[in-house]
């Protein structure tokens, strides 16, 4: 009996703040993952930041939370036919207001789902700005790519020992509360780690993360996408560790297609969820007919030009901020006119939209 007991004991709430001993699941089957990706139909679509807003916490603090401009701008995407958008989170906007940014969350997912767009949210992030603080955020520099855009958690990670339970608490609670949320596509668990120089100093983070996602067991897949082969120790993981493999790539389409072929041995779905950036080659007119062929989900760097600058490239700053002749990356202006008519034409051709 006392034994029984012990079993019992050990899978119920701990005495040390909220962590459960859950039993952790596996990483889905090729089966699973595969008869998963069939009942998608073909992903297309942006990563998604709102036009007002220059980082996430712009977009999700209470003060500068625009759902206005969220729904004039998943119309645009509905009107092209794309069906899923990549949208990131941070940590400091739940901390600072738990309820009311799960809250934020089920807005946005209404008006994406009312334009018939599924969500992949994002969690963690190790590209751009390192600090980062509450409240109101600072203007875009002029000219420079993505000049306000923040790392989370950043190096805050390392020198701050309490932010763990903090961020285990925050990706349990989120993952929790939208577990069985259909309009989510799937969970992007940490954009490019490794990136800023961090190299396989974030790898232990995603690997506490992982498990974390897997203790809650949410219906959605999990993923880390792929995003720089020299980051063996890196890439090695996250290959293995997703249900379904998502991977970076702002290559011309002849190395696109070999990274495809590659990844393709794996025997999972793929979604790339970043591609085209038209000073480097990486075309919607190149790369979206390719990933199409292949099956492979299509997910743009960017959908509406704004505070984050980038119609900018990423090392070719302007600094009168005049417009670049060529865009970087983005679809459309603020009002909904697009940077390309023959570009629009193009996206509506391959997804189907009228």
């Amino acid at each position: 009996m006392k034994k029984v007991f012990f079993i019992l004991l050990s899978a119920v709430l701990l005495t040390n703040g909220n962590l459960y001993a859950q039993k952790e699941r596996a990483v889905w089957s090729k089966e699973k993952a595969n008869d998963w990706y069939a009942k998608q139909g073909w992903v297309s679509g942006s990563n998604f930041i709102p036009s007002t807003a220059i980082n996430q916490l712009e977009m999700w603090q209470a003060a500068t939370f625009d759902p206005k401009t969220i729904d004039r701008e998943l119309g645009y995407a509905q009107s092209i036919g794309f069906n899923a958008m990549r949208v990131f989170l941070h940590h400091v906007a739940w901390q600072e207001d738990k309820e009311g940014f799960k809250n934020r969350m089920k807005k946005y997912l209404s008006i994406a789902d009312k334009h018939h767009v599924k969500t992949i949210f994002v969690i963690f992030d190790d590209c751009w700005n390192d600090t980062y603080h509450a409240g109101k955020q600072p203007a875009p520099k002029t000219g420079i790519h993505n000049s306000g855009w923040l790392r989370d958690p950043g190096s805050l990670y390392h020198t701050e020992p309490r932010l763990g339970d903090t961020l285990e608490k925050y990706v349990k609670d989120i993952l929790t509360t939208f577990k069985h949320d259909r309009r989510i596509l799937l969970w992007d668990l940490y954009n490019e780690p490794g990136n800023s120089g961090n190299g396989n100093k974030s790898l232990p983070l995603l690997e506490k993360e992982f498990s974390w996602a897997r203790q809650v067991n949410p219906d959605q897949p999990l993923s880390a996408g792929v995003w720089d082969q020299k980051l063996t120790e890196l890439t090695t993981y996250q290959l293995a560790n997703s249900d379904v493999i998502t991977y970076h790539n702002y290559d011309k389409e002849p190395e696109h297609a070999k990274a495809i072929d590659s990844l393709k041995t794996y025997g999972r779905p793929l979604i790339c969820t970043e591609y085209m950036a038209r000073t480097r080659g990486s075309l919607f007119s190149n790369i979206m007919p390719l990933l199409k062929k292949e099956n492979v989900g299509a997910i743009n760097w960017g959908l509406v030009a704004g505070k984050t600058n980038t119609i900018y490239a990423w090392d070719t700053p302007m600094p009168d901020g005049a417009e670049p002749k060529v865009w970087f990356h983005d679809i459309f202006r603020p009002d909904g006119t697009p940077y390309s008519e023959d570009e629009i034409a193009l996206i509506k051709s391959l997804t189907g939209a009228k």
